[in-house]
């Protein structure tokens, strides 16, 4: 087809404003108002990329986001990949390429694994890359997976920016239910926000509908003019509701937006009181032997680029439908000068629609069915079978398919807040709320017909208004003609003649009704199992056109109903988002606000390299100086420590403080060891389990006073410690009178560490004795340094000699400074946190998310002579010494020396019996370059490790085997006299 298939009148594009733009590098035309769909149709183009796994020709299928992969790849004006062909506006001087096919979609190297396809079934990989192993395959499967590449460079920033928003009724959806819907709630005074992903008026554009004797459009134009002249009303085109979540908060995102000329994306977060969703309905389409190739598209699409686009998508059209729906395109295709032929499932459409096609010299099969598609980048011809079984075959350039409607009930059950129903007279499921907080309307409640939708779009306004207390006025919808809506019995698919052909039923993913059967064969009978033993509905489109219909067959080959079946779980994002649309303008936390410390502005200030730590921390990673990497600024540091002295920010260290007279027996119960007899100004260090018997968290708890301790939690585990305390004390020992107060916040830490630590710490002018004696190892002194209230505890986590130093964050940077400069002359340094990491296997400290991995007990890390040998009981004691008895053998904490000192070893690394694959032994929590010993050391988890010291294992990595020696594990002040001095 030339370029001609653009018609000559009609339609919404701007024919005053050409557009220049390329595709596999031919130069085309379209105008303003098309999409790059409607555009590359118009210049005949329908080949637009190659299928996920088989490379098959891809066209375009439908005309927004219910297409199944019409992806291109955009070079300029900004590199994007995976662009959706069908809702990206066409830009002057675009250029576009194919996606997933080299050099290009007409000539594609990849096709040739259409000659493979009967070795790829559905899950094949999981059958096939067995032996020798998974990672002899993965480079060459990651190579291949996945559709567009991502620019190697100046890749696409977009511009973003995050909202908030408030209002009385959100109405998802423009249509003409969505309309009805806004125009009742403006009139009422409400507060409205009106959000739709197209052109507003929705399928009135598309298909031609007359309303008041005249074009949709005009009633359309005159609603629309009134909601964006009201005072109460926002309207959000080009924007999509992509996520409804709990207590009607909704999640919107709107592109390109018209008050914001260089803003690409604005994401909204919307708390609305009333919810409408008038989503609409997607039509799905019906299976047939090799229905994927191009110019096969589903009616609706056809009628839109037909109305809405002035194109005419084929000269030689064959409607397959069984709904009145697909006549009413074969009428639209006729009317704009194509050659229909209308096959038609149903034996008895209708003696009306059989004269209207008749009238129109359309010629009209009833009773019978495409069963197969001929062609190579474009349809040429199908076969039909008759009434009476007899096969013909017609020639056509365009087959437009329409199965039914699906209402769109994705959004409704976001948030669980409705029920999910089968609806046997639409052949689709419909859903129902639960509460009065949203309703649907409109095709999306299963109502096709124009006046029906608006008739429910004004209902549905109506009650929102009257639910938030207002007075609904009534208003006068416009005249419609009566259109017929019947649909047929449901045709899933049509069965294929042959068993080498394939009927598509997930375009996306090369997913055909033979997966589907393989998939019940083998026992994933479950819907959900299907969609992830097939792939079905995991692609660009997420299943909008075919998770039904897999629904269906899937139901058939279990002979049960679709009710039966059920559907997949409906999850945000309902529409593709950027994830610069959701991040927004910000530079620094994205899904969750950071926590800052007191002293973070002084970090930066000095250079730090800020990483995340625990509960969303900021806090520095490590100091560099000129010319330094993050390994030589970390080593620096470390040797710092363990040569002088070092100043690190804890203040993220959980804290707790307990009150009342049952804390001991708390936490006796809480730690595996004794807390009871523990004196004021003293403290421990303690290890909790879990219900199951495995470490939760280790730390020091300090009694302050007789009244007051106070309990030191990991970073990481703060969260979950609070959690646990609270369970115990409000469920299983409320009899214990006990406060808590969490204190993270309230007090800001820098730790002084290192042999000079002392010095430093009697610079600071404190007003209590800070020697040896009277200030010995796991004590707290409350006093001041330098006039300024404070809190010092000696305890370490480096294996030096360490003081932490609490004040109030007001506090916080003058007292850092006076340390930096009290220390200056020691040679002070501050440290990060890959310091600390070093400093800490050093001295075989164990680490939350390395060693304490949710596996291990106290005895597997070699703490098990903390365990009281007095108390009857504590959280976890049975289920350890049970889990003990059934399975003695158990990984164990090792120290490990690779027999290269030079070679590091990577974290997570398994340890193997001589490096085989089979039989791991454990494996390999953290690896540091010691300072203390000049040499690679690691810890690690190992079967039966204490009884394995001196034995060489090996560490399995890509491409190596790395042999090593077990040690005990601890490398440096094994007997903690630094620590103590």
């Amino acid at each position: 087809m030339s370029p001609t298939a653009r018609l000559a009148a009609g339609g919404e594009i701007d024919r005053a404003r050409p557009l220049e733009f390329r595709f596999d590098g031919r130069q085309l035309i379209g105008f303003a108002g098309d999409t790059v769909a409607s555009a590359l149709i118009a210049n005949g183009v329908h080949l637009t990329g190659r299928s996920f796994k088989l490379h098959r020709p891809r066209g375009i299928v439908g005309a927004g986001y219910e297409d199944s992969g019409a992806l291109v790849h955009r070079v300029r004006p900004q590199p994007a990949t995976n662009l959706l062909a069908t809702v990206l506006p066409l830009e002057a001087g675009m250029e576009l390429t194919s996606v997933n096919a080299w050099p290009s979609a007409a000539f594609d190297v990849g096709a040739m694994m259409q000659f493979l396809s009967a070795l790829l079934p559905a899950c094949f990989y999981y059958k096939t890359f067995m032996r020798p192993g998974w990672n002899w395959f993965e480079p060459a499967v990651r190579g291949l997976a996945g559709l567009g590449r991502l620019p190697d460079r100046d890749a696409w920033q977009p511009v973003t920016e995050s909202r908030y928003g408030h209002c009385d009724a959100l109405v998802a959806g423009g249509g003409p239910a969505g309309l009805a819907a806004a125009l009742v709630a403006a009139r009422a005074g409400a507060r409205v926000i009106l959000v739709d992903d197209g052109p507003f008026g929705g399928r009135l554009a598309g298909d031609g509908t007359v309303l008041d004797e005249r074009p949709a459009a005009r009633w359309v134009t005159g609603v629309v003019a009134e909601l964006l002249a009201t005072a109460n009303v926002r309207m959000l085109p080009r924007s999509t509701v992509w996520g409804y979540h709990e207590h009607n908060y909704l999640t919107v995102v709107e592109r390109a937006p018209r008050d914001a000329p260089d803003l690409d994306f604005r994401n909204w977060k919307i708390r609305a009181r009333q919810v409408i969703i008038a989503a609409g309905a997607i039509e799905r389409p019906i299976a047939f032997a090799d229905n994927d190739r191009p110019g096969i598209m589903l009616a609706s699409a056809v009628r839109t680029y037909v109305n809405h686009f002035a194109v005419l998508p084929g000269r030689k059209a064959i409607v397959f439908t069984n709904t009145d729906s697909g006549h009413a395109a074969a009428h639209d295709l006729a009317a704009a000068g194509a050659s229909v032929t209308i096959v038609d499932a149903r034996t008895e459409p209708g003696q009306g629609l059989l004269d209207a096609a008749d009238a129109r010299g359309i010629a009209c099969h009833a009773g019978a069915r495409v069963c197969k598609a001929y062609g190579s980048r474009r349809v040429s011809a199908v076969d039909v079978v008759g009434r009476s079984g007899e096969m013909m075959r017609l020639a056509c350039d365009l087959v437009a398919t329409s199965g039914g409607w699906n209402p769109a009930i994705h959004l409704a059950t976001h948030n669980r807040e409705a029920r999910v129903s089968w609806s046997e007279a639409l052949g689709g499921f419909l859903a129902e709320p639960v509460n009065g907080s949203f309703r649907l309307a409109g095709a999306a409640n299963g109502h096709l017909g124009t006046a029906e939708c608006l008739e429910e779009g004004a209902r549905a306004g109506r009650a929102a208004v009257e639910a938030v207390g207002r007075i609904a006025p009534t208003i006068n919808l416009p005249a419609t003609r009566s259109e017929p809506t019947g649909i047929g019995p449901p045709v899933w698919a049509v069965a294929p003649r042959g068993k080498r052909e394939k009927v598509f039923i997930d375009l996306s993913g090369d997913v055909t009704t033979a997966d589907l059967g393989l998939a019940v064969r083998e026992g994933f009978d479950s819907i959900e199992l299907v969609k992830r033993y097939t792939t079905a509905g995991m692609g660009v489109d997420q299943g909008k056109t075919g998770n039904v219909n897999v629904i269906g067959i899937v139901g058939g080959l279990m002979n049960a109903a679709p009710a039966a079946i059920g559907t997949t779980t409906f999850r945000p994002p309902f529409v593709p988002v950027e994830f610069g649309a959701i991040a927004g303008a910000r530079s620094g936390a994205r899904l969750y606000p950071w926590r800052h410390t007191p002293l973070t502005e002084w970090h930066l200030a000095h250079g730090a390299a800020m990483a995340e730590a625990g509960l969303r921390w900021q806090r520095p990673r490590y100091y560099p100086q000129a010319g330094e990497g993050w390994l030589d600024a970390a080593t620096r540091e470390a040797r710092t420590v363990r040569t002088s002295v070092g100043v690190y920010d804890g203040t993220p260290l959980g804290k707790f403080q307990l009150k009342g007279p049952g804390v001991p027996a708390l936490l006796d119960l809480l730690y595996v060891n004794d807390f009871a007899a523990l004196k004021p100004g003293r403290g421990k260090y303690g290890v909790m389990l879990t219900d199951d018997g495995l470490i939760l968290d280790d730390g020091v708890t300090f009694r302050l006073d007789a009244a007051r301790w106070l309990l030191h939690s990991s970073t990481g585990a703060a969260d979950r410690v609070h959690q646990h305390l609270e369970t115990i004390l409000n469920v299983h020992r409320p009899d214990l009178d006990v406060s808590i107060i969490p204190v993270t916040s309230a007090f800001a830490n820098a730790t002084i560490c290192g042999p000079r630590a002392r010095d430093v710490l009697r610079a600071l002018d404190p007003d209590f004795d800070v020697d040896g004696g009277p200030f010995p190892f796991m004590t707290v002194r409350e006093g001041r340094i330098g006039g300024v209230p404070a809190r010092v505890f000696r305890v370490s986590w480096t294996g030096e000699l360490s003081y932490e130093i609490n004040t109030a964050p007001r506090h916080a940077v003058a007292v850092w400074d006076r340390i930096m400069a009290a220390g200056a002359r020691f040679g002070i340094a501050p440290i990060g946190s890959e310091a600390n990491h070093i400093l800490r296997v050093e001295a075989g400290y164990i680490s939350t998310g390395h060693e304490v991995d949710g596996t291990s007990d106290v005895h597997d890390l070699g703490l098990g002579g903390m365990v009281s040998k007095t108390k009857t009981d504590f959280i976890g004691k049975r289920s350890m010494e049970l889990r003990r008895r059934l399975d003695p053998v158990r990984p164990e904490l090792v120290g490990l020396l690779p027999v290269d000192p030079a070679c590091p070893v990577p974290e997570g690394a398994p340890i193997t019996p001589r490096g085989a694959a089979a039989d791991q032994e454990g494996f390999v929590s953290a690896c540091v370059t010691s300072v203390a010993l000049n040499r690679s050391i690691a810890l690690g988890l190992l079967r039966s490790g204490r009884a394995r010291i001196g034995e060489t294992v090996h560490a399995r990595v890509y491409g190596k085997i790395i042999p090593m020696q077990v040690v005990a594990p601890v490398f440096h002040d094994a007997d903690r006299s630094r620590v103590k001095a």
